[in-house]
């Protein structure tokens, strides 16, 4: 029986030696020192032994049990430490290499825009609002001085939900919900910037889905003057120190007396080109004083308060400013457009 534990020890060493990985160690490992390994099959074969015999045959199984499991655990630690250092030597990196750039994108040209917008607003005392993009005829229509029968309404070709709920036509809806919020207090000094949405055929200078930005002025004193001294500040903030502004009768069911507002044409300094066609002047927006119904429709007294509005269209300050000749720009996701403006941010 001693014969055959040193057989088996002088076995187990020999295979070893043949051992290249923790696979085949471990496979080793399970077949001479596993449950049904010789090692196991030599403690089971005690039983056939004398009571003389059984301590000096376990304690010599048990030596060698000891002894494998020390050479076993040493191999481990070389093939571990040989592995490490093939893994090393396959994925060193060379630091002297160029670097990759990494690919960083930028914020999108209305948001930079919109985010100019409120920049020169908030600075002047303006509060951003926001509201609701699904709203009620109620806020977007009614309270705007455009009641159901009104032709204005045949103006904005408008996307219905039911009877009371459509996607709102313009911001002047989060500017009615201020002045019913406002209770009659005063003064209201706000911006309202957010989508808006048309049933418009989408050409290069319409979609049926754009920004605007509305303004609303409300105290005691507030004239026509003061609205364009507003708008002619924002022009010479965002187009140039050399902008005029000017006002053209026009309508709009919101205000009384109402006002197309042109901006002088910053491409060839209102002499006329192209862009502005000849005329020295480019279309921006619409303006007026706020109505007196709809003063008077959010409790506020029409005879001691006045105030002024605005909307213009985030889409259409940004094709003057950065030169966009096609408004389908800012929504196609073309990469190579998109880039180009990193370096306003």
């Amino acid at each position: 029986m001693v014969n055959k534990i040193q057989e088996l020890k002088e076995k187990a060493l020999k295979e070893l030696e043949t051992v290249n990985s923790a696979k085949e160690l471990q496979d080793l490992k399970v077949l001479y020192l596993g449950k049904k390994g010789p090692i196991q099959e030599l403690m089971m074969g005690m039983k056939d032994l004398s009571k003389e015999e059984r301590p000096a045959f376990g304690q010599a199984v048990n030596e060698v049990k000891s002894f494998l499991e020390q050479k076993m655990e040493e191999a481990r630690k070389v093939i571990e430490e040989k592995e490490l250092a093939l893994r090393l030597e396959n994925e060193k990196i060379d630091i002297t290499l160029p670097g990759f750039k990494m690919e960083q994108g930028n914020l999108h040209p209305l948001t930079l825009m919109q985010r100019e917008l409120e920049d020169i607003f908030i600075g002047m005392g303006y509060t951003v609002e926001e509201g609701p993009e699904v709203e009620y005829d109620l806020y977007n229509f009614e309270r705007a001085n455009i009641p159901q029968d009104h032709p204005a309404r045949d103006m904005q070709d408008t996307f219905y939900i039911n009877a009371e709920k459509l996607l709102r036509t313009h911001t002047t809806a989060i500017q009615t919900r201020q002045l019913e919020a406002a209770n009659g207090k005063l003064p209201i000094k706000m911006i309202c910037p957010g989508k808006v949405y048309r049933r418009d055929d989408d050409d290069a200078t319409h979609s049926h889905q754009f920004t605007q930005m509305e303004g609303l002025v409300v105290a005691e004193n507030i004239t026509l003057a003061d609205l364009k001294g507003t708008l002619e500040f924002m022009a010479k903030k965002v187009l140039g120190e050399s902008s005029k502004v000017r006002f053209r009768p026009s309508f709009f069911p919101f205000t009384e007396p109402s006002v197309e507002v042109d901006i002088s044409c910053h491409m060839c300094g209102g002499k006329g080109c192209n862009v502005c066609k000849g005329t020295g002047w480019i279309e921006v927006l619409g303006a007026g004083m706020v109505h007196p119904d709809v003063l008077e429709m959010a409790g506020i007294d029409s005879s001691k308060c006045s105030g002024f509005a605005f909307g213009v269209g985030v889409e259409r300050i940004a094709m003057l400013k950065y030169g966009v000749d096609d408004i389908r720009h800012f929504y196609t996701d073309d990469v190579r457009f998109l880039k180009t403006f990193n370096r306003f941010e």
